[in-house]
């Protein structure tokens, strides 16, 4: 019977948290590939390009979670376009590495992307002090 009634709370969780990740359209994560772990408590900036002016503008600032993830950039907006856009994430990684004693080699990543239309939009890193890799995920 608990094996039942947990099992009943773990889906019942996981779709509640499932629904509300729909409610956002962009989202990212960072994961050591050193270690196999999460990174937690990485400032990541989001900026969205001007096309007008040719530069680009802050948007807001996030820092990852315990997980590692951060899955509210961009809430849906009822104008679904006013989202579209050409997008920087900019991942403050030097702290993280200095706080291991590890020297880096990337003091922070940019990774530039485009918002097309009205998916759900996931831009992973995955992070070592010697490289990186990103990906646009789901």
């Amino acid at each position: 019977m608990k094996k039942l009634l947990y099992l009943f709370f773990v889906i019942v969780f996981s779709s509640v948290s499932a629904q509300e990740n729909k409610e956002f359209r962009l989202s990212s994560h960072i994961l050591d590939i050193t270690v196999g772990k999460p990174v937690e408590n990485v400032d990541v900036k989001l900026e969205k390009y001007n096309e007008t002016t040719k530069q680009w503008v802050s948007v807001i600032n996030k820092k990852t979670d315990k997980n590692g993830r951060i899955g509210d950039f961009l809430p849906k907006n009822k104008d679904s376009k006013s989202n579209y856009g050409k997008y920087k994430l900019i991942f403050f990684t030097e702290d993280y590495f200095k706080n291991k004693n590890m020297e880096s080699f990337y003091p922070f990543i940019e990774v530039v992307f485009q918002i097309q239309d009205n998916q759900h939009y996931h831009v992973p890193i995955t992070l070592s002090p010697f490289g990186y890799s990103t990906y646009r995920g789901s």
